[in-house]
């Protein structure tokens, strides 16, 4: 009787100490996570894969050693705005794209300037995009940002007529595998690229995303209503309800 009283008050045996983590099961781990998921995983997520065994300085670590291994082959780990992920390096996308089902939409210069206006003026609104292209923006090329998912309304400004304010979103700085809108690329930068890609821009609307770093040329006078976007880019032929893959 004695004994069992003693045996009844004992406490109880310490559980067995965890075995550290493999490094290099880790690394193959989250290897496959990443190359399988369709969207860049949050450091949460993954440290979900190890039951919250692996602290964020350890995960960083070993996610900085996984980058490095993949750093000479045609697949890359990159750091965005939601995560990591796995993604194609851009020298060799071009091969992938000619046996793609689904081809990427080929947007014209009134989408890609307006969303340019939006990245670096955030928020704007339609009435803010129209002072600095000199065009009237139609619904439908703020509409295709919108269902890309490159841009959002976030509000409304606090003026007559309480106009939308417009941002870009998370995923917009995904798909430029961007971590934050201070990676942008210079403005001039982004001129250039759009005229390489669709030629020069059409008179009047000559360069309206310098009209960004405040070039007051480029700016319509208070007097002065915004050109419908057709009339713009009359030379062109190019109506706003052509912004979409064609």
């Amino acid at each position: 009787m004695t004994d069992e009283i003693i045996d009844a008050g004992e406490a109880p045996a310490p559980e067995p100490e965890r075995e550290p983590l493999d490094l290099e099961l880790v690394k193959r781990v989250l290897e496959a996570a990443l190359l399988s998921a369709s969207e860049p995983l949050t450091a949460l997520q993954m440290k979900r894969l190890f039951s919250g065994e692996l602290d964020v300085e350890s995960l960083r670590r070993i996610l900085e050693e996984l980058k490095e291994e993949w750093a000479g082959r045609s697949v890359e780990l990159t750091m965005v705005a939601s995560g990591w992920r796995f993604r194609v390096k851009p020298d060799f996308q071009k091969y992938l794209d000619r046996i793609a089902s689904d081809k990427a939409p080929r947007y014209s210069r009134a989408v890609l300037e307006t969303l340019a206006i939006i990245a670096y003026r955030q928020p704007a609104t339609r009435g803010d995009i129209e002072d600095i292209r000199g065009v009237a923006v139609s619904p439908a090329t703020l509409k295709a940002l919108e269902e890309r998912g490159w841009i959002d309304v976030v509000g409304n400004r606090e003026s007559p007529g309480r106009p939308a304010l417009f941002a870009t979103t998370r995923r917009f700085l995904d798909d430029l595998n961007l971590r934050s809108l201070e990676e942008l690329p210079a403005l001039e930068e982004l001129q250039s690229t759009l005229d390489a890609a669709l030629g020069p821009a059409p008179v009047p609307a000559q360069a309206p995303l310098l009209g960004l770093a405040g070039d007051a040329a480029g700016e319509p006078s208070p007097d002065e209503a915004p050109i419908p976007e057709a009339e713009a880019q009359a030379p062109s032929h190019e109506t706003e309800y052509d912004d979409h893959a064609r």
